[in-house]
């Protein structure tokens, strides 16, 4: 009987042991990712389309040395002609393909896709299609498409912000069918600020030219 008792103790242990401190891990990063709102990498994204109901926003990441063609914000005549280091043809910047093709501001692409891929979901709630109105996604506020380098696309719909505006309602990849529940979440209000921006706000800025020297003014001269 006390071999038994012994076993049953050391099974016991056993289990616990690889439970808490082997499986810990595991369980913590599976439920990391279930919280995230998108498991790609923000260095995976190649081209994005920011859409609201007053502008369509298109952007790709586009080889430096093509965008040497595209019109930049700060492209005022140089005078020096001094040898700059050129960017390789493999560097991969921002530009603007819609409406305008211009230099694109990296800070505001950025600062959304990096909500997009280090958000997460504060709570997620199963709603009929039929009462996403309520939530504000039957006519979102901004619609976010990403292209990955892989070729799949991703996309976050934001809805309106919840009764204590400590969140926004959103849909992440949601289906194409019209019927049955949908997963609605809610997100950060950061993303408000993220997709709620003027044009000339998503461009490159351009760049502040140096105050020129002041020329002294003679004194005039004592008889």
């Amino acid at each position: 009987m006390p071999l038994i008792l012994l076993a049953i103790a050391l099974s016991l242990g056993a289990f616990v042991y690889f439970y808490e401190v082997k499986g810990k891990p595991q369980r913590e990063a599976a439920q990391a990712q279930t919280e995230q709102l998108f498991t790609f990498k923000e260095q995976d994204v190649r081209s994005l389309t920011l859409t609201t109901p007053t502008q369509t926003l298109a952007f790709a990441k586009t080889p430096a040395a093509q965008l040497s063609s595209v019109p930049k914000a700060d492209s005022a005549p140089k005078t020096d002609q001094k040898a700059t280091a050129q960017p390789t043809a493999e560097t991969l910047v921002w530009a603007m393909t819609q409406p305008d093709k211009a230099a694109a501001n990296d800070a505001s692409i950025a600062y959304l896709l990096n909500l997009l891929t280090a958000d997460k979901r504060q709570q997620t709630l199963k709603v009929p299609a039929a009462k996403l109105a309520e939530f504000g996604l039957d006519k979102p506020i901004a619609i976010a498409e990403v292209k990955l380098a892989n070729q799949t696309s991703h996309r976050l719909l934001l809805g309106k912000p919840n009764f204590n505006r400590s969140g926004l309602y959103a849909q992440v990849d949601p289906p194409a069918q019209a019927n049955g529940d949908r997963s609605v979440v809610l997100v950060s209000t950061d993303f408000e600020n993220a997709v709620q921006r003027s044009l000339p706000e998503w461009k490159a800025k351009p760049t502040e030219q140096p105050a020129k020297p002041k020329t002294p003014t003679p004194e005039p001269q004592k008889p």
